[in-house]
């Protein structure tokens, strides 16, 4: 809806922008017949004043002149001709600075019309841009995005709580195990207490048959849903994505996400939401299905820290990012000790080098140039 209301707009403006030159165009060209010659400019009396005095008509270098008892003056070649008479004055040379004059304003305000629809354009395009891709999201300095920084590993566990009270029931976490969790947001006894509580339907045993056992570290994080079906159905047509690689299957994954949980507002004046969805500008198209579901107070946390809106969404979207990258901290530390190793060999290769070499470079060559 809102992409078809800027296409809409940006043809008027187009449309406004072709008409304007056009008619710059033609006033111009009209401007240009009447004060011009296709060889020069002719300039005469009136009629009756050529009567009454009995005014002389030659030819010369292709222009056409009169000479009368009112005396007038030909500026030569291809220019225009002034008469120092009345009729002159009105009808002639006073016409064409008038008109040059019409036509410098004219093309003044056709030049400010012009630049103005060019900006109209520009603000469309820009609207249309917003409208289809979403509004970029703004840049946060995250705590884990420096070369040789880690998760913040206690706002990842408060993050798995608001995902498992908040988003697990629609969305889903299917690359990761319990398993993962350990050492990272829990010790290892809690995550065994923690898949323990759930059922999973496992088998088929001796005899065939499918059987239900609790849950061990090894298994996957629950999905709400059986399928992509049921998902769709129990939520109007609408699909919650898995959210293992939201960080990055999104642009700017992070940000996105954390301006997404905060972006719900009012609808602005001339948008119009269906029933069932919510105005989030940061969502391509404008309109989501997710209703809000981040509020103060909405989650207690072990730790104490007070649960408000914006500190949820902070901690559930560095959860999402170490669910994207859980080899990140192993990621960077072993690069951190690769390069203390390449340093190492280098400053050893280079003193090799210079020992080896050194036997060579201090030799002092004699020459014997009498013998």
């Amino acid at each position: 809806m809102l992409r078809e209301a800027a296409k809409r707009a940006a043809k008027r403006s187009a449309d406004a922008f072709n008409s304007i030159a056009a008619r710059v165009e033609k006033s111009h060209h009209q401007t240009t017949t009447t004060t011009r010659g296709f060889f020069g400019a002719t300039s005469s009396s009136s009629s009756s004043s050529q009567a009454a005095s009995g005014s002389q008509t030659t030819h010369m270098n292709g222009v056409k002149t009169s000479s009368s008892s009112s005396s007038s003056s030909s500026s030569g070649f291809d220019r225009v001709t002034k008469s120092s008479s009345a009729s002159a004055r009105g009808g002639g040379g006073g016409s064409h600075f008038k008109s040059a004059g019409w036509t410098k304003k004219y093309h003044a305000s056709a030049g400010a019309t012009a630049g103005a629809a060019s900006v109209a354009c520009v603000t469309t395009v820009a609207f249309a841009d917003e409208a289809e891709h979403g509004l970029h999201s703004p840049q946060y300095a995250w705590p884990h995005e420096g070369v040789f920084d880690s998760y913040d590993h206690g706002s990842i566990r408060r993050g798995h709580q608001v995902y498992q009270q908040v988003c697990a029931a629609c969305h889903s976490l299917n690359q990761i195990c319990y398993r993962n969790l350990v050492d990272v947001a829990y010790t290892e006894e809690e995550v065994k207490a923690m898949a323990e509580e759930i059922e999973i339907t496992d088998g088929p045993d001796d005899t065939g048959e499918m059987f239900e056992r609790p849950g061990k570290l090894s298994d996957r994080l629950p999905s709400p849903y059986a399928n992509e079906e049921g998902a769709r159905y129990a939520n109007n047509g609408a699909y919650p994505p898995d959210l293992s690689l939201i960080t990055k299957a999104r642009h700017d994954g992070t940000n996105y996400v954390f301006a997404l949980l905060l972006g719900y507002r009012d609808a602005p004046a001339g948008i119009e939401i269906r029933d069932g969805l919510y105005y989030n500008p940061y969502f391509p198209g404008g309109a989501i299905a997710m209703p809000k579901m981040l509020v103060d107070g909405g989650v207690e946390y072990d730790d104490g820290t007070i649960a408000t809106e914006t500190q949820m969404a902070k901690d559930v979207t560095t959860f999402l990012a170490w669910a994207a990258e859980p080899e990140h901290d192993d990621r960077k530390l072993m690069g951190a000790k690769w390069m203390f190793a390449m340093a190492l060999l280098t400053v050893t290769a280079v003193y090799q080098k210079r020992y080896i070499w050194s036997q060579l470079k201090s030799r002092r060559v004699i020459v014997d140039a009498v013998r």
